[in-house]
């Protein structure tokens, strides 16, 4: 199993409803991609957003990410966030890890994307822990085909 997590900052309220719209679609693509096993969306503070998701391998995570809505998304996060950061790793167990197992992944072996404007965190390499209470997020299940 192959698990990823994200983390964006969108910089600027203005930015937020195409973002939403494109997570919208993104979420719908995930939920019927294949090797997809299932995930979690998180809202946190200070427009920010977190994604985790469990693969069967990584050629599935990486053929999901480079497609449709995901693939036209990816290069407009650079002008959109002043913060993005992730991480990848393998997991023994097809279930979906907790918020803070991902957290404790994104600070041991996280990566930033490029963004047009980093804010100072991003520079720094520094992710907040996501905000847990009150939790605000959806559960994603793949979509079977019969």
């Amino acid at each position: 199993m192959f698990a990823s997590v994200t983390r964006l900052r969108v910089r600027s309220a203005k930015f937020l409803p195409l973002f939403l719209w494109r997570t919208f679609s993104i979420q719908r693509q995930v939920m019927r991609a294949g090797g997809f096993l299932g995930g979690r969306l998180l809202v946190d503070v200070r427009l920010t957003f977190w994604t985790l998701t469990v693969w069967e391998s990584e050629k599935a995570m990486k053929a999901f990410r480079g497609s449709d809505a995901h693939g036209a998304v990816m290069p407009l996060l650079a002008r959109w966030c002043d913060e993005a950061s992730y991480a990848h790793w393998h997991s023994t167990s097809a279930e979906v890890p907790t918020w803070l197992e991902a957290y404790e992944h994104l600070q041991a072996e996280g990566r930033v994307s490029r963004v047009e404007h980093p804010s100072p965190e991003h520079e720094a390499r520094r992710f907040r822990a996501p905000r847990l209470s009150p939790l605000i997020g959806q559960s994603l299940a793949p979509v079977r085909r019969s």
